[in-house]
C-alpha cells in the first residue's frame, strides 16, 4: 500500500474543509471529547469534502461510528486498540493505522497486521504530552526495517525544514498537525508541505 507523503492531522471538519481543497490527499480526522452526534456530524462532514477532493480520510480511534458512517480508514492508539474489535474491522473492509512508540507496542501492532505503522515523536512535540523520548531519525530507519514493507508514518514535531532527513531515513509518510494548525497562515504552510513533499509522491 501507498501512503500520500503528505499527512495532514486535524481536529475538526472546518480544518478539513479548509485545507484540502488546497491539494491534500491523506489526510486524518482526530477529534476528542464530543458526543457521538457532533462525532457523526464531522465525520459526514469531512467524508463529503474528501470524496469530492479526491483526498483519503483517516478516522481516528472512533471505528465503530467509521464504519457506520461507511469510512475505509481509521487509525488507533495502543489503548484504543486494546479495546478494539480488529475483526470487525477488516470484516467491514476498513484499512487500520496504528501508533507505536516502542518496542513492544510494534511488536502488538505487527502482530495485528495493519496496513501502516506509526511511530513517533521523532522530534519533541507540543500537540500533546508524551511519556517518549524524542525517537529521532536513526529510529525511523530501524522501524523501517522491521516492518517492511509496510508504510512507515513519522510523526511529531515535524516541519517542513526536518523532512529531507525524515524521508531518507525510510518513513514513507510525514504526519503534521501544529506546525500548520498553528501557523500565522496554515494555507499557506499547507501549500509549502505540498511542495516540500512533491519529490516523494
Amino acid at each position: 500500500m501507498k501512503l500520500d507523503p503528505f499527512y495532514l492531522i486535524v481536529d475538526s471538519s472546518a480544518w478539513i474543509e479548509r485545507l484540502v481543497p488546497l491539494g491534500v490527499k491523506l489526510v486524518q480526522l482526530r477529534i476528542k471529547d464530543k458526543d457521538e452526534a457532533s462525532l457523526r456530524r464531522e465525520i459526514r462532514a469531512s467524508k463529503t469534502v474528501c470524496e469530492r477532493h479526491g483526498c483519503q480520510l483517516v478516522i481516528n480511534d472512533y471505528w465503530r461510528i467509521a464504519i457506520e458512517e461507511g469510512c475505509d480508514f481509521v487509525h488507533l492508539g495502543q489503548e484504543d486498540l486494546a479495546l478494539a474489535d480488529v475483526k470487525a474491522i477488516r470484516r467491514a473492509g476498513v484499512k487500520l493505522g496504528l501508533s507505536t512508540h516502542d518496542d513492544l507496542e510494534l511488536e502488538t501492532a505487527l502482530f495485528t497486521e495493519p496496513d501502516y505503522v506509526a511511530l513517533g515523536p521523532i522530534y519533541p512535540t507540543i500537540l500533546k504530552t508524551m511519556k517518549w523520548a524524542p525517537q529521532g531519525l536513526e529510529h525511523i530507519a530501524k522501524w523501517k526495517a522491521r516492518i517492511a514493507p509496510l508504510p512507515l508514518v513519522a510523526i511529531g514535531g515535524l516541519t517542513v525544514e526536518r523532512l529531507p532527513g525524515v524521508f531518507k531515513h525510510g518513513a514513507q509518510s510525514a504526519a503534521v498537525v501544529t506546525d500548520i494548525t498553528r501557523a500565522a497562515d496554515p494555507e499557506a504552510r499547507t501549500r509549502e508541505w505540498l511542495e516540500a513533499t512533491t519529490l516523494w509522491r
